[in-house]
């Protein structure tokens, strides 16, 4: 961000207090173990007394403590102040008691935050005067952008450089609750027997393609997924950028009236559900709606929508819901691109994109499935099953996806024959990338008219 205007009068700066935190650890060097993961220099406003910070934060990353005369020495060897026994001295002088030294790191904390706020606010003035012919899209994300960071960052105490000790740490947490069986060791789990064998579930900040041609069954494999992870009270976002809401709400309804089949009760068909129950139907009809309408679902039908605001209402709901779960993209080819492409190659534009929400996806801390078409080179060729080839047309974005899934469906192809092996609604879910996992391929089952999958194949 940019730097504090110096013509400003008044700024969220509390210079006392910096001089009392930087007093104490002068006198008391071991409160350091008590400060170091909540004060980043950054926190500190007075040029001099970032300095000394800085010296202090060095030297316990280097040796794991400190004294009065480590600071002295490294001050005086730096010359990063002027008389450093007089300033030191000085600082020492300024302590009334070592119980003010968490106060006094919480008050720098607030004033370290309001100043990335008022930076971001000036960040954004100077966005709308300079615009230069961006679109208003442009210009909201950016704005929002800059507040995001503003509101995060430093003030976690989280540094993004991480020894090997910090990551083998995590590493070892995670082999134990994984050898206890907890849940949240894993990834998102889709509920999928096969596929979170495969995945041992999607990661957070990973960016999952799942494309295949036509009629695959995309979008009713994504929308079970959706609804298998928020009946577990893990909330979840849709951005459809074909179908409207309704088509998507009377999908989602469709695939639970499925079950009753599925049990060997009486069924609700889609033709009957798009005509007129009997009394029997409703009731039951009216049972579904019920239980649906507890899920912790949001979807977002806007067609034509950019990277930009599709990034823009992604915040805006992780804000509201910050527990959000997944977010799935319908799809890839409907997104507007921004306005200054208009004349670029149109493979690097949507490899582009493809970054784009990629970057969101670790922003927000959520896997992200995004959906996409396939080109037609598949139909040329006498083994349709997708290849990594078939999504170069598209743009980069094998490179930039952490998970490549595509969809096949035999009998579609060839009906027939699949109706003589048996294998009709016989999908094939081919992990053709995982940075993570192993690639391979399991089989669903297909019930197109619930728009339903299941996995009868593992038991």
């Amino acid at each position: 961000m940019s730097s504090i205007p110096k013509s400003v009068a008044a700024l969220p700066v509390d210079i006392e207090a910096e001089k009392r935190v930087l007093g104490i650890l002068v006198k008391y060097p071991q409160e350091i173990d008590n400060v170091v993961e909540k004060l980043r220099p950054e926190h500190f406003y007075y040029p001099e007394h970032r300095k000394i910070y800085e010296t202090i934060w060095s030297l316990y990353t280097e040796s794991g403590r400190i004294s009065y005369t480590q600071i002295y020495n490294q001050l005086r060897k730096t010359k990063a102040v002027a008389n450093p026994a007089e300033v030191l001295m000085g600082l020492t002088e300024a302590i009334v008691a070592i119980s003010e030294l968490e106060p006094s790191v919480e008050v720098l904390r607030l004033k370290a935050g309001l100043r990335r706020i008022m930076e971001a606010s000036w960040a954004i003035e100077s966005l709308v005067i300079n615009e230069e012919g961006q679109d208003l899209a442009e210009i909201q994300a950016r704005a929002q952008e800059l507040i995001f960071a503003a509101t995060e960052s430093m003030l976690d105490g989280e540094s993004d450089a991480k020894s090997l000790l910090e990551v083998l740490n995590k590493c070892y947490l995670k082999l134990v609750e994984r050898r206890q069986g907890l849940e949240n060791a894993y990834g998102l789990s889709v509920r999928f027997p096969s596929v979170d064998a495969m995945t041992t579930g999607f990661k957070k900040k990973d960016l999952i393609i799942l494309a295949a041609r036509p009629s695959m069954g995309k979008t009713a494999f994504a929308l079970n997924m959706v609804v298998n992870v928020a009946k577990r009270n893990i909330p979840t976002l849709i951005f459809s950028l074909e179908m409207d809401d309704e088509q998507i709400g009377d999908r989602i309804v469709l695939s639970e009236f499925f079950r009753y089949k599925e049990e060997g009760d009486f069924e609700i068909t889609a033709a009957e559900y798009q005509t007129r129950l009997s009394d029997q139907q409703f009731v039951r009809a009216q049972s579904v709606f019920n239980e649906l309408y507890q899920l912790p679902v949001t979807i977002v039908d806007r067609r034509g929508l950019t990277c930009a605001e599709i990034r823009a209402m992604a915040r805006k709901v992780k804000a509201n819901q910050p527990d959000l779960g997944l977010i799935v993209i319908d799809y890839l080819q409907l997104i507007r691109p921004p306005s200054h492409s208009s004349g670029r190659n149109w493979a690097l534009v949507v490899g582009e994109m493809v970054r784009e929400l990629r970057d969101l996806a670790g922003e927000l801390d959520v896997p992200i499935i995004l959906i996409s078409q396939l080109n037609r080179g598949v139909e040329s060729r006498i083994d349709k099953r997708p290849l990594m080839s078939d999504l170069r047309d598209s743009g980069n974005i094998e490179e930039f996806a952490d998970v490549v899934m595509f969809l096949y469906r035999h009998d579609y192809y060839h009906p027939e024959e699949a109706a003589a092996e048996g294998t009709q609604g016989e999908v094939e879910i081919i992990f053709a990338k995982q940075r993570k996992g192993p690639t391979g391929t399991v089989k669903l089952k297909f019930v197109k008219e619930y728009t339903r999958f299941i996995d009868e194949y593992v038991q």
